[in-house]
């Protein structure tokens, strides 16, 4: 009976999330950003990495609040923790172009190769034209860091 309570409580607790995340985006593109912002904060409290990858490009583009790239890096962060491929190649350019972190090659090729794995043909131009800044150590570096990274599964990437 207790088993099944709990199944009963997170099916109703995942409809929520996801009602919460759809309600996000519509109202993100009527530009209701206040309510985009609430809605995507509950979806992300309960963990969803397209809520967090919102939160963070809404800080990043300055929709509805003051524009931190140090916050946006934050909510990339922790989707790309969980996966997100937006988050991911999105850290890629924050580390390229030293957008709310020290600049820094390496991660930003991480993160681009961790992407253009899946055959992303933006990461994968992103990935060169970062390659083409770094030393072949730099880039030995980078790809064993993003080896180690996927094989945490994105856990303590940074």
């Amino acid at each position: 009976m207790k088993k099944l309570l709990v199944a009963v409580l997170l099916m109703f607790a995942s409809a929520a999330w996801a009602d919460n995340l759809r309600d996000g985006y519509a109202a993100i593109t009527t530009k209701n950003y206040p309510v985009a912002l609430s809605k995507f904060r509950l979806a992300a409290a309960q963990g969803d990495a397209g809520a967090q990858f919102m939160i963070g490009a809404m800080f990043n583009e300055g929709l509805g609040v003051a524009q931190d790239y140090v916050e946006a890096v934050r909510w990339y962060r922790l989707a790309a923790a969980q996966g997100n491929a937006d988050a991911q190649h999105n850290l890629g350019v924050m580390f390229s172009e030293g957008i709310g972190v020290a600049q820094d090659f390496t991660r930003a090729h991480m993160w681009f190769n961790l992407v253009a794995v899946s055959g992303d043909k933006e990461a994968v131009k992103n990935r060169d034209l970062t390659a083409a800044r770094m030393t072949p150590q730099q880039i030995a570096q980078a790809q064993q860091l993003a080896r180690e990274c996927a094989a945490r599964n994105f856990k303590n990437c940074d």
